[in-house]
């Protein structure tokens, strides 16, 4: 699982999952062939990336190549179960990538556009978002 190696701070504020803006940066295929492309906002966790990862490995087995353009570096605490209310915030659980509209989360090369559709498919279905399968031309 990804996550970063050095924090400044361990503890970060929530934020507010507004639906506000689209991506600016990020929103093209840039090292690739095929692209999976987020269509709303969201977290998506390194337990998610990690498994993405997973499927397309399987496609791309010797001939192509993969690339992750997300990071997950927002901490997410979370109390233990059944704790009283008050005692502070809870300690970091697991690290999250802020996702917008827009944004290219994992890119491929190197394969067919067959094999590619059948592979960013198959990992859509891993990520709480909504994707699509974009091409760089």
């Amino acid at each position: 699982m990804l996550l970063p190696k050095k924090v400044l701070h361990r503890k970060w504020h929530k934020g507010r999952r507004r639906q506000l803006g689209v991506a600016t940066r990020n929103n093209f295929v840039a090292f690739g062939d095929y692209g999976i492309k987020s269509q709303e906002h969201g977290w998506v966790s390194s337990r998610q990336i990690e498994a993405i990862r997973r499927v397309l490995t399987r496609y791309v087995k010797k001939g192509g190549k993969i690339w992750i353009r997300i990071f997950p570096d927002k901490p997410i605490t979370k109390k233990g179960n059944e704790t009283p209310m008050g005692g502070g915030k809870g300690a970091p659980d697991h690290y999250v990538a802020v996702v917008k509209p827009g944004t290219v989360m994992f890119e491929m090369g190197g394969l067919p556009e067959a094999t590619a559709r059948e592979a960013i498919r198959d990992a859509a279905f891993k990520i709480s978002v909504r994707t699509k399968f974009v091409t760089k031309h």
